[in-house]
């Protein structure tokens, strides 16, 4: 093993928006990502991303090429396996090739539907005014046509809460479809079939779900509630930009699970495990990810 690599790996992977980054892009593997989404999905500006990413590529981690106006962003799995995996085989660890090992020339961005399936899922939280709207939005974007989401409360507000609609706003997610609704409508006979519904909050997830049609697999991904921040308008912006970065981490690791490989305990399973993911919970503000 060159102690310069290691150095160099470890370096680039030693402030959190990088850290970050390389994760969500080994979520896409074997895809890349554009520029612009990674900025959005970890809601941090375009030009301080840039700064990041050619750190990760200056230290072979990640691999870029341009398709069309975009440049697309992938992980180089050749890198920092060797090095990680002789760490491990010194100190009496055995390594075994995972997922995705093989190696691969620059891939293709992910194609917008891979069948002809389209999941629908129902994103609940008690309110329906922050958490599972942001859900809603995260997932419409990034599922890329293969699946289809809505969002419920048990006790819904009137309205979204303005703090979340402004964020997604900010980031470029249509906003004006989204509203607070009361997920009773969803067990009506002529509701959408759901195939997965996902509790965003305890308060959801400890109470009786209707009958929704279908009997979808359901699983939680609890969150602490934005709301409950009630300190500066600056510190409840932040709560929901670290909710907003935790959903979207979730999110991307959702729309890359093989779901025509896995039976239903499995996929339960996995997506159980998502929902204990703690996310991008120590990425700050944009100002100070630089």
């Amino acid at each position: 093993m060159n102690a310069d690599d290691a150095t160099r790996i470890f370096d680039a992977l030693s402030q959190g928006t990088r850290l970050e980054t390389y994760r969500l892009l080994l979520r896409y593997v074997p895809y890349g990502l554009p520029a612009g989404d990674i900025a959005r999905l970890l809601a941090v500006p375009h030009n301080t991303m840039s700064v990041h990413l050619g750190l990760l590529e200056r230290a072979g981690l990640v691999t870029s090429r341009r398709e069309g106006r975009s440049i697309i962003y992938a992980a180089s799995l050749t890198t920092a396996r060797p090095v990680l995996a002789q760490m491990m085989a010194e100190m009496g660890f055995a390594v075994s090739p995972g997922r995705g090992a093989r190696a691969a020339a620059f891939p293709q961005l992910r194609p917008a539907a891979a069948n002809d399936r389209v999941y629908n899922v129902l994103l609940v939280c008690s309110a329906n005014s922050a958490r599972s709207l942001i859900a809603e939005a995260l997932l419409n974007r990034e599922g890329r046509g293969r699946f289809r989401a809505f969002s419920a409360g048990s006790r819904p507000k009137l309205k979204p809460h303005p703090m979340a609609i402004d964020l997604l706003g900010s980031l470029g997610y249509d906003t004006a479809p989204l509203a607070s609704k009361s997920w009773d409508g969803f067990a009506e006979p002529d509701a959408p079939q759901m195939d997965f519904v996902i509790t965003t909050c305890d308060a959801a997830a400890g109470e009786i779900c209707p009958a929704f049609p279908g009997h979808p697999l359901q699983a939680h991904w609890g969150l602490p509630d934005p709301l409950a921040v009630k300190e500066s308008e600056a510190e409840q912006k932040a709560a929901f930009l670290a909710t907003y970065r935790r959903l979207a981490g979730r999110v991307s690791a959702f729309v890359n699970l093989p779901f025509e490989q896995l039976d239903l305990a499995s996929l339960k399973e996995r997506i159980g495990e998502i929902g204990k993911m703690e996310g991008a919970t120590d990425l700050t503000l944009a100002g100070q990810a630089a």
